[in-house]
């Protein structure tokens, strides 16, 4: 029972490090100029590995993205909006 109580302390202790793990992106979205683009934009960034979120303002042309920065750089989510044909620029990283 000890050695069970053992295994979910190290589970907890892991889980609150990779919460702490996350980063948060804001990019600065181009060229969206319909309601649809915003979809299009999310759909770029979520396949991007690590990618947890992302949630994208079409009124501010702003995507906020939380990521595990171990895996992918704020770079990757440039190149994934921009592949999908709305440059973006990193905006704030936290």
């Amino acid at each position: 029972m000890k050695s069970f109580a053992v295994l979910l302390a190290s589970l907890a202790i892991a889980a609150g490090a990779n919460a702490a793990d996350v980063q948060n992106a804001t990019l600065a979205v181009s060229k969206m100029t319909c309601a649809t683009c915003p979809i299009a934009v999310r759909k770029a960034l979520e396949r991007v590995p690590s990618v947890e979120s992302a949630k994208i303002d079409f009124k501010t042309k702003l995507a906020m993205v939380a990521l595990d920065p171990g895996k992918t750089r704020p770079e990757a989510l440039v190149k994934a909006t921009t592949d999908a044909g709305f440059p973006s620029t990193v905006q704030q990283v936290q």
